[in-house]
């Protein structure tokens, strides 16, 4: 059963349950750890309650889960439903919104890739429309994927695999310390990306550029 602390200053993220593929176990407890609020998306209300997460809030029109009845569930009854039957958001983007509304800075997404490929794209996409308002990641078992500022600087161990793509066109990008460097370049989806890329030694990673959004995916194995 994975439970989560209450962070009363509401600086560390929020973390949405959405309704892919399951990480670990072990990913699953590190994110919950100091997670001042979980929200769990309509679509995988079934499997949290079957995994006895612990949660605070679930969203969605609830046409899945119409068959749950928080006043049968004494353990629930904290829980806060927020009915939400636009059929013209997906729930991801009802759920940042949600969180984007109850002040919080920024949020991690889970269980948000794999299984349906429409899902899996549109949650990745999803990131750059709200990334003015909130700082949000996608993270899985293999990744984390994030949209990058304008102008980006992080240390990382060399062989670090890193992949960016572009959400539509985004130009003028300059890079610094990978593998394969770009100096004033455009890329494209689905034309270009900087795919399997690497970090060339120990240090800092620059990556700038003008316009458009950039997703960055920090990948292991």
């Amino acid at each position: 059963m994975s439970s989560h602390h209450i962070v009363r200053d509401d600086q560390e993220p929020a973390l949405i349950i959405a309704n892919g593929e399951a990480c670990s176990d072990d990913l699953l407890d590190q994110l919950m750890e100091w997670s001042p609020f979980v929200l769990v998306l309509d679509g995988a209300i079934h499997r949290v309650l079957e995994k006895q997460i612990k949660f605070d809030a679930w969203l969605g029109d609830f046409d899945s889960s119409n068959d749950i009845d928080i006043a049968q569930l004494p353990h629930l009854q904290h829980i806060q439903k927020v009915h939400t039957p636009d059929q013209n958001k997906t729930d991801l983007q009802k759920g940042i919104e949600f969180l984007i509304k109850k002040g919080f800075p920024a949020a991690n997404i889970i269980w948000g890739t794999g299984k349906r490929q429409d899902h899996h794209f549109n949650n990745l996409f999803t990131l750059s429309q709200y990334h003015s308002q909130i700082t949000l990641g996608v993270i899985d078992n293999h990744s984390r994927v994030y949209v990058l500022p304008n102008a980006f600087k992080k240390w990382y161990p060399k062989g670090t695999k890193i992949s960016i793509f572009p959400v539509g066109t985004a130009t003028g990008i300059h890079t610094e310390n990978l593998t394969y460097n770009m100096s004033n370049h455009d890329l494209q989806l689905p034309f270009s990306t900087s795919s399997s890329n690497e970090v060339e030694a120990d240090g800092f990673v620059s990556i700038t550029y003008e316009t458009g959004h950039l997703l960055m995916m920090e990948c292991w194995d």
